[in-house]
């Protein structure tokens, strides 16, 4: 069985090695656009963290580890087209066309930080880092500037505000809803961050719309009726991918993703599509959303090499799971928010509460905000915040929404117990959940 993987990011290595996993026969051939294989797409940010000391670490594998497992890595190889019909894929390498024949293909682009409704965003003066070029080109560029105007307060826009304030550069953050991380927490949740911001010196314009980017010196970035100037910009809006290659049988969705089924299989047989490539089910529900995460991306690529002769592997569904510290907060969110539970079709109920993170009289607070069905009392979304790193429970209670544990269920849970180490979030200790049901805003 020959496998061609289009892309070497983290949805097309994790399909790679799952497939040699599986399959210890099988011909792989990886096919990737850029110099190298396996960059991490925020490197930039773990640099200014100072978890690297260079660019060049910001790899979470190499080539080399790739081919020791039998994976062949054809890097610098543009794919131009393909034919659904014939089973082959042309792609432009080293000045020269070159065809290549599947048995199976697997679909693993990725995607770039790009806008089809500013003008001007693919300035060269718009920084874009996922790639590592990207990466080297933007530090460079933001060594030598004092300004930085950001459009978009997603992770990655945040994140970015949050470390170049460090550096003692002047912020502008332009978001166009209310607040900030709109898509992972309530507003009220993540109120402490926003004011944290703006205590820090961040020019935190919300509820505008980027219009034009003006690339000149310094750069002016219009919204609205008005402007602002910057020694750079960065371009933190949604990613996309580029899928120009396609033939007419590979069915889209309206923005141009490639539709799957829970088994990643596109609607032509024997091609398969993942990661950010694709819309993926929110939860075990049938609606499908652009969610692209790393952890989406690497879940996929195992989904899509585990059903290459048949379908035996569905794709559980996303919860949007994700943790960081930014501006003196640990935070994480998984599963619904509240803003968007009034579209869910669920009657829902939530409840806030603050928690001592152990027994000590000096312990921490967290604070959590629970999501749940009113009637079945089971758990759809959860959001945490607090100035002591709690990022991992969030893992905990993904779990237990996607396992569909009850408030109940939760208060039976097991943990160990020790009153110096015990980060103690379930509302058990705190607050009875008879409490929580009577208490809790109904949606």
């Amino acid at each position: 069985m020959k496998v061609v993987i289009i892309g070497a990011s983290y949805a097309g290595v994790a399909a790679a090695l799952e497939v040699r996993k599986r399959y210890d026969n099988a011909e792989i051939i990886l096919l990737e656009k850029q110099s190298t294989l396996g960059y991490i797409p925020n490197g930039l940010h773990l640099y200014w963290e100072n978890k690297i000391s260079d660019l060049n670490a910001a790899y979470f594998i190499t080539k080399e580890q790739l081919e020791r497992q039998d994976i062949h890595c054809c890097l610098e190889a543009s794919v131009e087209k393909m034919n659904t019909v014939n089973k082959t894929v042309i792609y432009l390498w080293r000045g020269k066309e070159e065809l290549i024949t599947y048995d199976k293909l697997i679909i693993a682009m990725g995607s770039s930080q790009l806008s089809q409704k500013i003008s001007g965003s693919d300035g060269e003066s718009v920084l874009k880092y996922k790639r590592h070029p990207e990466a080297v080109a933007a530090l460079a560029k933001m060594e030598t500037s004092k300004s930085i105007t950001i459009i978009g307060a997603g992770p990655v826009g945040v994140e970015a505000a949050y470390l170049l304030s460090k550096q003692q550069k002047k912020v502008t953050l332009i978001e166009s809803m209310n607040y900030v991380l709109f898509k992972y927490f309530d507003k009220e949740m993540i109120q402490p961050v926003q004011d944290r911001m703006i205590e820090m010196g961040i020019n935190l314009r919300l509820n505008q719309t980027v219009s034009a980017i003006e690339a000149d010196q310094p750069v002016t970035v219009r919204f609205g009726n008005e402007t602002v100037t910057s020694d750079a910009v960065i371009l933190g809006v949604n990613v996309r991918p580029n899928l120009s290659f396609l033939d007419e049988y590979i069915q889209l969705h309206m923005d141009q993703t490639i539709a799957v089924d829970r088994y990643m299989r596109t609607s032509v047989e024997d091609i398969f599509a993942v990661g950010d490539c694709i819309q993926l089910a929110y939860g075990d529900g049938d609606e499908t959303e652009y969610i692209p995460l790393v952890n989406n991306a690497v879940r996929t690529g195992i989904v899509a090499a585990a059903n290459l002769i048949q379908p035996e592997m569905a794709f559980k569904g996303s919860l949007r799971t994700i943790g960081t510290y930014l501006f003196g907060y640990y935070i994480a969110s998984t599963g619904m928010t509240e803003a968007e539970s009034v579209f869910s079709g669920h009657t829902v109920k939530t409840y806030r509460q603050e928690v001592r993170l152990t027994s000590l009289p000096d312990a921490d607070t967290v604070t959590i905000k629970w999501i749940y069905d009113a009637d079945s009392q089971i758990l759809l979304g959860a959001q945490l915040i607090s100035t002591s790193n709690i990022l991992e429970k969030i893992n905990t209670l993904a779990l237990a929404i996607q396992t569909n544990q009850t408030l109940e269920d939760l208060q039976q849970k097991e943990y160990f117990f020790n009153p110096s180490f015990s980060q103690m979030i379930s509302a058990t200790n705190f607050v009875s959940w008879s409490e929580v049901r009577d208490d809790g805003n109904e949606n």
